[in-house]
Order: C-alpha cells, then sequence, then structure tokens
C-alpha cells in the first residue's frame, strides 16, 4: 500500500515521464498536455504550501523542477495558425507575441529562480510559489480565453 508521500513521488516520476515521452501530436495537444503537466505539478506543491500535505524538500523541488521541464520552450508550441480549434490561446498571442514572449520569460525566470533556490522549508516554499503563481497567472488573464 502506498503512503501519502509515495503516491506524491510517484505522482510527480508520471508527470516527468509524461513529458519526457509526449509524442508530437500537434501544438494544441501538446500545449495542453505541457500546461497539464505544470498544473499537476503545481498542485502537489500548492497542497503542501496550504499545509493539505506534509512538506517535503525533495518532493517539492521535484515538482518544480517538472514544472520547469514543462514550461520550458512553451512559447514555441504557439506557432501562427494555432489559435483555432479546441484551444484556450487568446488571439492576443498571436498579435502580441512581444508580450506573451514577456509573460513566459517572467514564468521560466521565477522557475529558475526558485529551482535554484531548492525551498528547504514550508516558509520559502511558500514565498517562492507567490512569484511563480503571479507570473503564470499574469500569461492566463492577459492570454488565455476559458471556454466552457
Amino acid at each position: 500500500m502506498f503512503s501519502k508521500k509515495h503516491f506524491a513521488t510517484l505522482s510527480v516520476a508520471t508527470v516527468g515521464l509524461a513529458i519526457a515521452t509526449m509524442a508530437v501530436a500537434g501544438p494544441i495537444e501538446d500545449r495542453q498536455a505541457k500546461m497539464k503537466a505544470v498544473g499537476k505539478s503545481i498542485g502537489i506543491v500548492g497542497k503542501m504550501a496550504k499545509g493539505q500535505s506534509d512538506f517535503d524538500a525533495a518532493l517539492a523541488l521535484q515538482a518544480l523542477t517538472d514544472m520547469k521541464a514543462a514550461a520550458a520552450d512553451f512559447e514555441t508550441l504557439f506557432p501562427d495558425g494555432s489559435g483555432e480549434g479546441k484551444t484556450e490561446a487568446a488571439p492576443a498571442i498571436f498579435t502580441d507575441r512581444a508580450g506573451f514572449d514577456a509573460k513566459q520569460a517572467d514564468f521560466m525566470a521565477s522557475l529558475d529562480k526558485v529551482t535554484a533556490a531548492a525551498p528547504a522549508d514550508l516558509k520559502a516554499l511558500q514565498a517562492s510559489l507567490g512569484e511563480v503563481g503571479k507570473n503564470c497567472g499574469a500569461c492566463h488573464k492577459a492570454y488565455r480565453v476559458k471556454k466552457n
């Protein structure tokens, strides 16, 4: 039987494996898969930060590292013409490419910072997630259209 810690470790490993073996299906499918991987990782560290799961420094760092790997080169998954279809990509991505790329750079910079610092305790994790969340949310606010 798995403990919560083992389950969370297995979840992080699964995210990493999914990213590493992701088949190239197309830009929309690829970016959706990567966004789900980012969401899964943020869920792991978010639960720790909220006290809903025990803080585990190694697991937190792995989740943040997996998030960084999933988000790397994310901007390349929005080529011209990929704003139509089953996607939440806002038209602004394609009309304000410089702004979109800047938001992605900010998000990556916050992930670089938090993974380099390797949060050693709950307070450090909570502090670092504020910047990561702010940068993640800023991009969603400007460049995402939530569809029902």
